[in-house]
């Protein structure tokens, strides 16, 4: 038996012998510093939850399908225990084939917890967490006795027991930064018959070259003979700076499915992964998402949208708005014709590429440690947390906060009742139109944190809120009159609680780092917590969240409401006038005695 540490990269599993096995891929650390790894775990089995009518008579009927094992587990659901059957089931693709089935039978009340990935499951029942270092016991294997295709100096580990979290500091992974031309003649270009003309590497240990099927006296540039030369080139030399990151732009959606067509076209494997495998593609929302296994594909327009607010998000723009620089451009509708041409123009192109795969290497380099930060703290996959809408983010870290305390996590609505919540909005933030006119002894006073706030003072939760209840046991929202208990704290407060905690606790060391690079992580760790609890309100009213409550929405903003508007009256006493209110804070002018502003 040895110990391997590594930096956990990314998680899924496969199928041997009609059982799940799961695969951790990472970065090895220590001795063996740099080198991937592929961890197997072949013990973990999925499970789902049953809420029973009938108990007995519900054990006996679950016995009587396909099932491993049945088993009593209690739990804490909506501030209350309660008793639930546990299923353990012997694939994950029993949970789909089973879960409608199971429901439908008269002794069953209920099923929990059937629709949470098994990849997800895993990581949030061996509590460990994506982008962080992980300790593994086993052996190696030989790479010829497992039934995937990776490379000799992977290294392919069976584990025995369970993986360790170990606190590490925050990793510094190696990307490779990519980006293509294509010659388009009639416009958009078609994989089917308009070629790849250059390929655009960048990294952050200093490669910077261009492939392409023409010369140039230009030393970054690599010729090759043919499109599908190009592309084999491509593949080794992914494989030989064995990147942890792989960068594009609007990668998902054009780059890599054209890589993926024209590889097709000309027959070029496109083995790309540390498992050997290719190119694959996930459905996510409404497009796909290319997924290179051991390996993290990050489209940086989507992290881009995201992070900035602007006009449009073009590379070229984005680039503009965090470096305040142009970068080199080319319309896209005239590169065929800088190809054609040669000469100047030809030379302008390959510089133009070569730019292109610098500029996202650098625009990663400020967007990406947000994201990688969110990972850790959610505990999900970079590969979905560069994809997640925020609300999402929030959901994932209650479902792992949930599991940690023994509590249930609630289904998600059902259609009905996404139907029905699609009509309900809480109504907003209180907002006094501005006072025109050009003022004088302007003051600003805002509200740190206002709604997270308002959910830890007032407890407001799903698990708190109650019909009836004394005055003096509950807090009442202001206008709506919905009623909190004061104890025991909620769960979402709790969570929330300790999130600002945390932050404050991070800016205090932020104060005191005299480290550039130690004072940098610290303010990502706490702009990744500010981004979760200011996010935590919003949920409450979202159709499709956990947990749910339309009552929790409207509180919230109604105490907003009332603490600003209270608070405008009392700054009037102290000679201070509103000129302008928006949710969580005023602006006001100081008026000399017996003056006064019009409305």
């Amino acid at each position: 038996m040895e110990s391997k540490r590594f930096v956990l990269l990314d998680i899924d599993y496969i199928t041997e012998n009609d059982k799940a096995v799961i695969r951790l891929f990472g970065k090895l650390k220590g001795d063996e510093e740099g080198k991937s790894i592929i961890v197997l775990d072949k013990s973990f089995k999925p499970y789902i939850y049953v809420v029973p009518n009938d108990e007995e008579q519900c054990i006996e009927d679950l016995n009587e399908f396909d099932v491993e094992m049945v088993g009593w587990a209690r739990k804490g659901y909506m501030g209350e225990n309660k008793d639930f059957l546990k299923v353990t089931l012997y694939h994950p693709q029993d949970v789909p084939k089973l879960r409608d089935k199971i429901r439908s039978i008269d002794s069953v009340k209920d099923i929990m917890e059937h629709d949470i990935p098994f990849y997800r499951r895993y990581l949030i029942d061996k509590a460990i967490f994506p982008m962080a270092e992980v300790l593994v016991n086993g052996e190696c294997l030989d790479n010829n006795s497992v039934n995937f295709m990776c490379e000799s100096d992977v290294c392919v580990f069976e584990m025995k027991g369970d993986p360790k979290p170990i606190d590490s500091e925050f990793p510094e992974l190696k990307t490779l930064s990519f980006d293509i031309e294509v010659h388009n003649p009639k416009g958009m270009p078609q994989a089917e018959e308009d070629p790849i003309i250059m390929i655009s590497l960048s990294s952050n240990q200093g490669l910077q070259t261009v492939l392409s099927t023409k010369k140039s006296s230009l030393e970054f540039v690599e010729t090759l003979k043919t499109e599908a030369h190009m592309l084999e080139r491509f593949v080794e030399i992914v494989k030989s700076e064995n990147p942890d990151l792989l960068i594009g732009y609007n990668s998902d959606n054009f780059d890599m499915p054209y890589i993926r067509d024209r590889a097709t076209k000309l027959n070029v494997k496109m083995r790309i992964g540390t498992d050997g495998s290719g190119l694959k593609f996930m459905r996510r929302g409404y497009t796909n998402s290319a997924l290179v296994k051991g390996r993290i594909h990050v489209d940086l327009y989507l992290l881009s949208r995201r992070y900035l607010q602007l006009d449009r998000y073009t590379l070229e723009r984005v680039y503009k708005e965090l470096f305040d620089e142009q970068k080199v451009d080319v319309p896209g509708d005239e590169i065929f014709e800088y190809w054609d041409d040669g000469g100047e123009k030809l030379k302008t192109l390959f510089k133009y590429s070569l730019d292109d795969a610098v500029s996202v290497t650098k625009i990663g380099e400020k967007l990406l440690p947000l994201s990688m930060e969110l990972t850790r703290l959610v505990g999900q996959p970079f590969f979905d947390i560069a994809r997640m809408a925020t609300g999402q983010m929030v959901e994932w870290y209650l479902i792992r906060k949930a599991y940690e305390i023994g509590d249930m996590v609630p289904n998600k609505p059902s259609s009905s009742q996404y139907s029905e919540r699609r009509g309900k909005k809480a109504e907003g933030g209180y907002v006094k139109d501005p006072v025109k006119g050009l003022h004088e002894n302007i003051v600003s006073f805002d509200f740190r944190s206002l709604y997270p706030s308002i959910i830890i003072s007032k407890n407001v939760s799903p698990d708190t809120l109650v019909l009836k209840c004394e005055n003096e046991e509950c807090y009442i929202a202001p206008e709506l009159g919905h009623k909190f208990l004061k104890k025991p704290v909620g769960f979402v407060p709790s969570i929330i609680g300790n999130i600002l905690k945390e932050r404050v606790k991070l800016k205090n060391q932020m104060k005191d780092a005299v480290n550039p690079r130690e004072k940098q992580v610290l303010d990502v760790q706490q702009q990744a917590l500010k981004r979760l609890a200011n996010s935590m309100y919003g949920v409450y009213g979202y159709s499709r969240f956990r947990w749910y409550r339309i009552e929790c929405a409207e509180a919230v903003t109604a105490w907003g409401r009332d603490f600003i508007k209270k608070t405008m009256l009392k700054a009037e006493e102290y000679g201070f006038k509103a000129i302008y209110a928006d949710t969580d804070g005023f602006y006001a002018t100081f008026l000399p005695e017996n003056e006064d502003i019009s409305e």
